[in-house]
């Protein structure tokens, strides 16, 4: 057990003599009249006088945040879920009881205040206070200069207290529900419905991942945190929701970084009868919308650069910007054994089993990814790493694929969705070969889908797009970390 600080002790035994006095520490929750920001909407265009005539008595409701002790009278802060405001607490006003109960209240407390409203000296609004109640005693206190603290890992641990002082990240969150609620009028107004598809899968499918793993006493079989939704996704494309949409968690036992974390947000969605081009035209309308209906320009600035997200975007094929962004000489495209020699004078991850696509989407990933700054599209990736994916018709060795990049990152994936059968069981042959041969991350093989897709899925484009990072690019904000209120961090 933690061993209680002076500071801690010294509220327990404030606490100790409230409860003396009759207070409650934590009373149930009283009716309030306005908010903090209704309060200043209402009165914070009157001026001094027209105060002064009187606004009736009014209560408002919040945790205190500072306080200015003048003997019989006191000023603080308070705030709601709004903001803040100032309220003038006067023994005089209260009576002797009263103020007696509010000597013994602390910053952290969450009061309430009724009284009328009026201007300091200073011309603040302010709320003069002729009745104090103790709503909920706080025994631990807010750190101090919490904002100039580089501690951020006890930010992330303690998200409330970050969300309680800093309220640039509260609107880090706030601006996060609004670009998924934005998300979600976009394509019900296109006439996609928003479905809920499993967490837990008998065969873990539709990314390239490495799946965490549990077990289901009653069932008595292995049962995997999904790595993505597709599979069933389109399931429910071959059962006729020709449009479908999905927001929710994904969980991928991999490392943890600036981009990654293991538990994250993404959107797919399924639109029958359409490509992978159709869904770029699609992608480009949605970000218009997100960034109409939450930031209200088309252009953002992210960690210093602007980016201009005016349509039409930048398209580019994989071979194409190896070469001509990322310097690769021509050969690496024809020759597995030179892209495996760049890659490895370039300290990359790979191994002697590495495919040539794989090889190269990696070199793509090293070289070309960190300079797309503007969205941009990149087409064409290899077959041998898009196991999903439908053939393009004039090169087999490429599939009808891109992802979208945007302040050097990855923001999107989609393809126009492979709907053979035949071809999808020898695509999971593939993957289940590199896993005997030890990549964990390859594939399973999905009989259950298989079937699904031998009863016939109409030509259909799927896409997802990372919530995440896509609130990362609209906050400007540098981490993941810094978009997902509760981040997974290791044991202290």
């Amino acid at each position: 057990m933690e061993k209680k600080s002076g500071v801690v002790e010294d509220r327990l035994n404030k606490a100790r003599k409230l409860e003396d006095m009759g207070v409650r520490l934590y009373p149930p929750a009283p009716g309030v009249d306005l908010t903090l920001l209704e309060a200043r909407e209402r009165f914070g265009g009157m001026d001094r006088e027209a105060l002064d005539r009187g606004t009736g008595s009014f209560s408002v409701a919040g945790r205190i945040m500072s306080r200015r002790d003048f003997g019989k009278a006191s000023f603080i802060h308070i705030k709601d879920r709004t903001g803040r405001m100032q309220a003038y607490v006067r023994k005089d006003k209260v009576g002797e009881a009263s103020f007696a109960m509010f000597k013994l209240m602390d910053i952290g407390d969450f009061i309430l205040v009724k009284g009328p409203f009026f201007r300091t000296k200073t011309d603040e609004l302010t709320i003069q206070a002729e009745e104090i109640r103790l709503l909920s005693k706080s025994l631990r206190p807010l750190p101090e200069k919490w904002h100039g603290l580089t501690d951020v890992e006890t930010r992330y641990r303690r998200r409330y207290l970050d969300l309680i002082v800093n309220d640039e990240v509260k609107e880090v969150f706030v601006r996060r529900s609004r670009i998924i609620q934005a998300v979600r009028e976009f394509f019900t107004a296109r006439d996609f419905l928003e479905v809920e598809t499993p967490m837990m899968h008998p065969i873990p499918g539709g990314a390239t991942a490495r799946p965490f793993k549990t077990f289901h006493n009653a069932l008595g079989m292995d049962l995997y945190l999904r790595v993505a939704p597709e599979l069933y996704l389109k399931r429910l494309v071959v059962g006729g929701l020709e449009r479908v949409f999905e927001i929710n968690r994904n969980f991928r036992n991999e490392g943890i970084s600036i981009k990654h974390n293991p538990e994250f947000t993404m959107l797919e969605f399924y639109m029958a009868y359409a490509t992978y081009e159709d869904l770029m035209a699609l992608t480009e309308a949605l970000f218009a919308h997100i960034l109409d209906e939450v930031i209200g320009a088309r252009t953002i600035t992210y960690r210093g650069q602007t980016i201009d997200f005016e349509a039409p975007w930048k398209r580019i094929a994989l071979f194409e910007a190896l070469t001509d962004l990322g310097g690769a000489p021509e050969n690496v495209l024809g020759s597995r054994e030179e892209a495996l020699k760049l890659a490895r004078s370039l300290e990359l991850n790979v191994t002697d089993r590495d495919g040539h696509g794989t090889l190269l989407t990696k070199l793509f990933d090293h070289l070309v990814e960190p300079k797309l700054v503007q969205p941009t599209f990149v087409t064409g990736y290899p077959t041998e790493v898009s196991p999903l994916s439908r053939r393009n018709d004039d090169d087999p060795a490429v599939t009808d694929r891109f992802e979208l990049f945007i302040g050097g990152w990855e923001i999107a994936n989609a393809f126009t969705e492979l709907n053979d059968p035949v071809d999808q069981r020898k695509r999971f042959e593939h993957q289940v070969s590199l896993r005997e041969a030890g990549d964990q991350e390859a594939q399973f093989m999905d009989e259950d889908y298989l079937i699904a897709l031998e009863h016939g899925m109409p030509p259909t484009a799927g896409e997802g797009i990372g919530i995440d990072r896509l609130v990362m690019l609209l906050t400007d904000s540098p981490s993941i970390r810094d978009v997902i209120l509760f981040p997974h961090m290791r044991h202290k």
